[in-house]
């Protein structure tokens, strides 16, 4: 009996071993609705932050600045969570920002943001997005067709036109918050 009892204890130590090296997503999202970028283009990120903006700070209201050698916009930060907090925390920031889908503007962190907690939303034109699986920020100019994802956080809003938004491709783009 005991050397039965010492093989399953063996098998057991093994698939937690083997299982502990898969990576597995760290929490299941609704499947969203809004159109994702392809693996091919998507940087690699290192991991999540472990510290962020000190929760004594007030997020919500902030002013963020994305300036390019030929305009920028301005955005509010709507609401308080762990993955605002995170972004926040990531300023000053340069980062390129691209087309995508003819629905948004696009840029991709340098990691991936601790979003654990933070809420999902059914983004509007005008919003700031964080998307998780692909770890990218969204500009949304048009949402038709887009609705609630678990995996789109609202970081804020903005109120630049396409054409705005547009004057930010092409080159560095500077992410600083506004005193």
């Amino acid at each position: 009996m005991p050397s039965r009892l010492h093989a399953f204890a063996g098998v057991a130590l093994l698939t937690c071993v083997i299982t502990a090296c898969v990576p597995t997503p760290a929490a299941p999202h609704e499947a969203s609705p809004a159109p994702t970028p392809s693996t091919s283009h998507v940087p690699a990120r290192e991991t999540p932050a472990t510290t962020a903006v000190p929760e004594q700070e007030q997020v919500a209201g902030t002013v963020v600045r994305f300036a390019s050698d030929r305009t920028s916009v301005d955005v509010t930060i709507g609401e308080d969570s762990p993955g605002v907090r995170d972004f926040l925390s990531l300023l000053p920031l340069e980062l390129t920002i691209e087309e995508f889908a003819g629905a948004e503007k696009i840029a991709y962190l340098p990691r991936e943001l601790n979003y654990e907690g933070s809420p999902g939303s059914d983004p509007e034109d005008g919003d700031l997005i964080y998307f998780t699986p692909w770890g990218n920020l969204g500009f949304y100019y048009d949402t038709t067709g887009v609705g609630y994802s678990d995996a789109t956080l609202h970081i804020g809003t903005y109120t630049a036109t396409e054409e705005q938004l547009s004057l930010l491709e092409g080159g560095p783009v500077s992410i600083t918050v506004v005193d």
